[in-house]
């Protein structure tokens, strides 16, 4: 229930509305790229970046338009994981009696499916190929529209809200004899090469910024603590279990 809680959307103050939250992108070494990231439950309701670009330090800036939000869709699946978890632990009688150790054992198993299901969907990232974050609705999200040689993908890892950005270059058809269409990946790397649209391009350079959720920090620690009490219980089962293995089990 406490993880579930850090899933439920907040409302502001006033009442209402879900509470928006400002995050600063940051990384340690580099300055290519700063932003501040609006979240809004699952939602990415703004954001805005600055990308300085290393060929002749060019300042560009970009932002989501007014109309448009960025769904994460691994937020809504973890909460949906979370909530199918307390569901099944809730669904039953408030007098119900339990039978027998295996009855318990399978609904902890059931729990503990839906709960892994919840922290994998944050400890694990899509891998993506680079013509599917081409053609991913994010490249329509901003104003002013990105430039045709910038991709940015963002993605939730662990307790962070990720963003990288990806500056390509063209390859000329005299330099395409050794292309290697790279495959899926959470983070290509510079030499990366793709073809999209007809145009074969390849990833000059790579710039990653995140940010800590504080709540989703918390959510990750009730997974691990939820998935032990789990545990704890089923290995008590199956120790009363073997002291009295004639009964049924």
């Amino acid at each position: 229930q406490e993880a579930s809680h850090r899933f439920a959307l907040p409302t502001s103050a006033s009442g209402g509305a879900i509470r928006q939250e400002n995050f600063v992108l940051s990384t340690s070494g580099t300055d290519q790229v700063k932003g501040v990231l609006t979240l809004q439950g699952d939602a990415l309701c703004q954001a805005d970046v600055n990308l300085k670009m290393p060929r002749n330090n060019q300042l560009l800036h970009f932002a989501f338009r007014e109309d448009k939000q960025w769904k994460l869709q691994q937020i809504q699946d973890a909460r949906n994981h979370v909530n199918q978890a307390i569901y099944l632990l809730m669904n039953r009688d408030v007098n119900y009696q339990f039978k027998t150790g295996s009855e318990v054992l399978k609904l902890m198993d059931a729990v503990m499916l839906q709960l892994s299901r919840a922290r994998n969907r944050l400890t694990t990232p899509a891998t993506l190929t680079l013509p599917e974050i081409a053609s991913s609705g994010l490249t329509k999200m901003f104003t002013p529209a990105l430039p045709p040689d910038i991709l940015v993908n963002f993605y939730i890892n662990l307790n962070k809200l990720c963003l990288t950005v990806y500056q390509l270059h063209v390859l000329q058809p005299s330099t395409t004899k050794n292309f290697k269409p790279a495959g899926g990946s959470i983070l290509h790397n510079p030499g990366a090469m793709f073809e999209f649209g007809s145009q074969r391009y390849e990833v000059s350079h790579v710039h990653k910024v995140e940010c800590v959720v504080p709540w989703l920090n918390d959510a990750l620690v009730f997974f691990t603590v939820s998935l032990q009490l789990c545990q704890q219980l089923k290995d008590k089962i199956s120790v009363f279990s073997s002291y009295w293995n004639y009964r049924p089990y």
